[in-house]
C-alpha cells in the first residue's frame, strides 16, 4: 500500500513528543479528550456546554490540541466538528510506555488512527486526512472526472456532471457498466468541497450476513462522502483532504467496516498518481 504520509522533504513537520504531552498535561484539556471520547463530533457549543471555562478559553485549548495532532475538526455545512485522535497517544505509549512493560504493547495499525468506529460514538463515521502536493483545482478535477477516477479505484469509480441533485453513476469493475444504483450528488463546490450519497449494500454483499432478515435490513442503509479541500500549513505544500463517510446505523455496519479501509487504499492511490505529474 502507498504511504499516506508526506516525504520529509515535502510534509509538514511531524508532532513532537513534547506537543504531545504539553497538550496532555492541562487537566482541561484531558476533560475535552474525555468529552470528545464519550460522543465524537461535537461542536464548539457543544463541548462549553456544562464547563466552568469561557468560550474562549474552550477554543484556545482546541487549538492546542489540533497542533498536538489530537483533535480534528472538520467542517460540516456551517459547523465546526470535533473529532478525537488517538493515534499520538499511542504512539507516546508504544515509544515512551510500552517498552518498559513486560510484553510491550501491540503497535496500531496506521490505517485507522481515524477509524471513529473503535469509539464509542452515538453516529458511527470514518474520518480521514491526508495531505497531498497539488491545488484545490486540480485535486476536485481529480474526485470529479470519471476517467481518472477509475485509475485510483482500481477500475471502479464515480460518474456524474457534478451538479446538485444529479445522479452519480457507479462502475462496477473494470468490465463492468456505469450503472445507477441511487446516489445523488448532495453538494459541489469546485475547489473546495464534494459531497454525494453513496450506494446501499448490494447483492454482492449477501455472503456478508448470516440471515436473508439481517441483509434486508442491511440493505436500508444509505451513507453519504464528503470531501473537503483545503490549502496546507504552510499552504505552499499542497492541501489538506478531509474524507467523511458517516449516515451508518451502527458500528456493526458492514458497509462501514468495508469503506474504512478501502477509503485509506483509494487515497493513497490518488496521492500517488497526483504527485507524479508533478515530477
Amino acid at each position: 500500500m502507498p504511504d499516506t504520509r508526506w516525504t520529509p522533504a515535502d510534509r509538514p513537520p511531524e508532532v513532537r513528543a513534547d506537543d504531545v504531552f504539553r497538550a496532555l498535561a492541562d487537566a482541561s484539556r484531558r476533560l475535552l479528550l474525555d468529552r470528545l471520547r464519550t460522543r465524537n463530533g461535537q461542536t464548539l457549543r457543544e463541548l462549553c456546554a456544562g464547563l466552568a471555562m469561557s468560550r474562549q478559553a474552550v477554543s484556545k485549548h482546541l487549538a492546542v490540541l489540533e497542533a498536538a495532532r489530537l483533535v480534528t475538526s472538520v467542517r460540516s455545512r456551517r459547523e465546526k466538528l470535533h473529532y478525537l485522535d488517538a493515534a499520538p497517544i499511542q504512539e507516546l505509549s508504544d515509544r515512551w510506555i510500552g517498552k518498559y512493560e513486560r510484553g510491550g504493547l501491540d503497535p496500531p495499525a496506521r490505517w485507522k488512527r481515524n477509524l471513529k468506529e473503535e469509539l464509542p460514538v452515538e453516529k458511527p463515521e470514518f474520518v480521514y486526512e491526508i495531505y497531498i502536493e497539488t491545488t484545490p483545482q486540480r485535486l476536485y478535477e481529480a474526485l470529479t472526472d470519471a476517467d481518472f477516477a477509475q485509475r485510483y479505484f482500481g477500475g471502479w469509480g464515480p460518474k456524474s456532471d457534478w451538479r446538485v441533485g444529479s445522479p452519480v453513476l457507479w462502475k462496477m469493475g473494470p468490465e463492468g457498466a456505469y450503472e445507477d444504483l441511487g446516489q445523488a450528488v448532495i453538494e459541489a463546490v469546485p475547489g473546495r468541497k464534494l459531497a454525494y450519497t453513496w450506494h446501499r449494500i448490494l447483492p454482492m454483499h449477501r455472503q456478508l450476513f448470516d440471515s436473508d432478515e439481517e441483509f434486508e435490513r442491511a440493505r436500508t442503509e444509505q451513507s453519504q462522502v464528503a470531501f473537503d479541500i483545503q490549502p496546507a500549513d504552510p499552504a505552499s505544500l499542497g492541501v489538506k483532504l478531509t474524507i467523511t463517510h458517516d449516515g451508518f446505523e451502527s458500528t456493526d455496519s458492514e458497509m462501514l467496516k468495508g469503506v474504512s479501509g478501502g477509503w485509506v487504499m483509494i487515497l493513497s492511490t490518488l496521492k500517488t498518481l497526483i504527485e507524479r505529474e508533478q515530477g
